[in-house]
């Protein structure tokens, strides 16, 4: 989920002023310093103009602090579909050619200077947001809110759809050896949704409802289930995904939204599964969808004095929020930009069992068929739920001919 709210552009002069470190996480890099690699880099490229295309990228070498990645896996995310289709998401703005892709895992090639917490060989979860460190909100330790931040994917950042790709070893975090690099491409969406629980704050044995079972749904069902809320609806237009949602989490209530019916009467639908009382209705509404229409249902359906974390990214203006309603019930509006300090927590909850987010993923394409892999995920009708691309090819700079 790469989006970012707020968000302005550094000027090139600007970027160009930064650390070598942030220079080559962007597009920034000379091809004069690329380096001979053993394999070609097929990329998959959005261009400003709307479309895709599949070319060999440049491989650079890694700087201080820096470490050469063989990316894995990639997961599609619906912003790389937004960046295809439309060219923007509010201010982030498609300006000439980026490779897409920030939900990558991989393994370390090679090491640059300074770094001592990997080495070749480590197999790592990419963290594709790179802050500044230097501002107030990196300072206090809020770096997802850095206006500076450099993120994969979002022009004129390079993204992990490709072979190989620079990133500060800060920013990689080492697998367990029983988490896959698939699962380890997954901590992406799982970390924005754990930040959006963490600041819902779900209560042990209080009621939820997901908005939305697409990818980010489903994970943060699976997440608010892990958490004990319960007991836990999740809504869709769809009934294919909310057959996939139970059976993914049996335990689980689900709800078609009936396009019939207005936000107030399906709000009313979705409170009777939890009884005819106030007290009982639900406690916290995760809206997964950014869809204006499931904004304003969460808001007729949330108990008084409920919170709504709104974890979807929608359009830039919603006009229709029933506010005299928020207001009077004193139901917390909240919002999350990505995350913060989650992939710790996140490999914890793979790793040792908590979660099991294999089954999300339900296509898989070699990266030389990276484009068939976006064009299916921006097709609903193909079913899919999170789309993959692997490369499982020995890319080694010291590999055996």
């Amino acid at each position: 989920m790469s989006p970012s709210i707020v968000l302005d552009r550094p000027s090139s002069d600007a970027a160009q002023t930064k650390n070598i470190h942030q220079i080559s996480n962007g597009a920034m890099q000379s091809p004069k310093n690329a380096i001979a690699a053993p394999l070609p880099n097929p990329s998959l490229q959005v261009t400003a103009d709307h479309q895709l295309k599949q070319v060999e990228a440049p491989v650079y070498p890694p700087g201080r602090g820096e470490v050469l990645l063989h990316i894995k896996a990639t997961g599609v995310c619906g912003s790389d579909i937004h960046f295809w289709k439309t060219g923007r998401i509010g201010s982030l703005v498609v300006g000439g050619d980026c490779i897409l892709g920030h939900e990558a895992a991989g393994v370390v090639i090679k090491c640059g200077e300074d770094v001592t917490n990997l080495k070749p060989g480590d197999r790592v979860a990419v963290e594709p947001g790179v802050p500044c460190g230097e501002c107030f909100l990196c300072m206090d330790g809020r770096y997802n809110l850095c206006e500076d931040v450099q993120f994969a994917g979002v022009y004129p950042y390079h993204g992990t759809i490709q072979r190989y790709k620079v990133h500060p070893a800060r920013w990689c975090h080492k697998l367990p050896t029983n988490v896959t690099f698939a699962e380890g491409a997954l901590l992406e969406p799982l970390s924005v949704v754990m930040h959006g629980i963490k600041t819902a704050g779900l209560s042990l044995g209080r009621g939820a409802v997901i908005c939305g079972a697409g990818p980010i749904g489903l994970i943060a069902l699976a997440a608010a289930r892990a958490s004990g809320a319960h007991p836990l609806v999740i809504t869709d237009l769809e009934p294919q995904r909310l057959e996939f949602a139970k059976k993914f989490v049996p335990s689980c209530i689900t709800c078609q939204v009936d396009r019939s019916l207005d936000a107030e009467g399906n709000a009313k639908a979705i409170r009777r599964l939890f009884g005819t009382e106030e007290y009982f209705a639900p406690d916290t509404i995760l809206e997964c969808t950014g869809v204006e229409s499931s904004v304003i249902t969460a808001a007729y359906t949330c108990r008084r004095g409920g919170t709504i974390m709104v974890i979807g990214v929608g359009k830039e203006i919603m006009n229709n929020l029933p506010f005299m309603h928020l207001s009077l019930a004193e139901i917390d509006l909240k919002f999350i930009n990505r995350y913060r300090d989650t992939w710790p927590a996140g490999l914890q909850c793979l790793g040792g069992g908590m979660l099991d987010l294999k089954p999300l993923v339900s296509h898989v394409f070699p990266l030389e068929n990276a484009l068939e892999a976006l064009q299916t995920c921006s097709d609903l009708r193909n079913g899919s739920i999170k789309v993959q691309i692997v490369d499982e090819v020995d890319a080694r700079f010291d590999r055996e001919v």
